[in-house]
């Protein structure tokens, strides 16, 4: 499990209507996927016959010149991961990032299922937070792709003093999703692939927007939610206002308890939840974490999702992982829990 920001929590009233929200980012992701184009400039190749290189300009806006097709590429952040996956480059990756041995090494940042299907081993480790910069150069990589699990501070290090390009992925919604999956098609030659990936999300996202239209016009209202990935004695981690997470809510036409947070990735408290009473409470499950862990949080019997029944648990990676998985399989699998019988 790997949240894709930069601050991570301690494991590591809508305004607008959500119709609008919606149809308003489906159009923003055409234009970015267009507009994504423009920054790719395709340098020709040396005099010797090599690969040549890749004017970019990544999710934070750095420009990073890197090579055409990489062999050798460190990937640090389970979301890119998975892209890289269904894009048929894993051969690429000789890297991937994983936590601290007290927090489970290559486990505690890939589940089971995904070890097993992107083949991926102790030996592949690159500690990411903070970053081991010795196990990165170890795998001599050409390209680092990373998200926002590893500093910019860090970025910057390995691109200035090794010289190493590394291009930053971090999608603040799901349309930045395909935004990615395009640039990598790019720096990788799979523009085919790629364009294939980008037509299944973008039929996933047209169905969730055609769902919520139907909704609205029906006079259908969304239930108010609490997703949460993670719990202490404190209260719920969720999603807060302009992260992915809550562009997944909003797509799954439902509203986030959280949607009005002063922070982009709030903790809130047992009696803010209890006050708020959502109708639905989802939350995540893996990496040491069950019903039983949640059952623990302030409150958590007092909730009426909870006494109603409306309590469903689903895979983190789902949650946390602004990736394709989360846009072909979390976003469906919400709106099936949030409106039954929709599909």
């Amino acid at each position: 499990m790997s949240l894709n920001n930069s601050t991570p929590p301690s494991r590591r009233a809508r305004t607008i209507s959500a119709t609008a929200f919606v149809v308003g980012l489906l159009l923003a992701a055409g234009v970015a996927v267009a507009g994504t184009a423009i920054y790719f400039e395709l340098k020709p190749a040396g005099s010797a016959g090599g690969p040549g290189t890749l004017s970019i300009t990544d999710d934070l806006g750095r420009h990073v010149n890197v090579p055409y097709d990489p062999s050798r590429v460190v990937v640090l952040g389970p979301n890119i991961m998975d892209s890289m996956y269904r894009l048929g480059l894993r051969s690429h990756v000789v890297g991937v990032d994983c936590s601290t041995p007290a927090f489970g090494g290559l486990g505690g940042d890939y589940s089971p299922d995904q070890v097993a299907l992107w083949n991926l081993s102790a030996s592949m480790c690159v500690q990411a937070e903070p970053l081991v910069t010795e196990q990165l150069l170890n795998l001599t990589p050409d390209l680092v792709l990373a998200a926002t699990i590893v500093s910019v501070a860090d970025v910057e290090t390995v691109s200035h003093t090794f010289g190493i390009p590394v291009v930053m992925l971090q999608p603040p919604t799901l349309s930045g999703v395909e935004v990615d999956v395009n640039l990598l098609g790019e720096i990788f030659g799979v523009t085919p692939a790629a364009e294939s990936l980008n037509a299944e999300l973008s039929g996933a996202l047209g169905n969730a927007t055609l769902l919520q239209t139907n909704l609205t016009d029906s006079g259908v209202p969304f239930p108010s939610v609490l997703v949460t990935y993670s719990t202490d004695s404190n209260g719920y981690w969720s999603y807060g206002p302009g992260t992915f997470g809550e562009s997944l809510i909003e797509l799954a036409s439902a509203v986030s308890i959280s949607a009005n947070s002063s922070f982009p990735y709030p903790e809130l408290s047992g009696e803010q939840v209890l006050t708020s009473d959502p109708e639905y409470l989802v939350y995540g499950t893996g990496y040491g974490l069950n019903e039983s862990s949640y059952a623990t949080a302030p409150f958590w019997s007092s909730l009426g999702a909870v006494q109603d029944g409306q309590v469903y648990g689903l895979d983190s990676n789902y949650l946390t992982e602004p990736d394709p998985t989360m846009i072909l399989v979390g976003l469906p699998a919400l709106i099936g829990i949030f409106h039954p019988g929709s599909s």
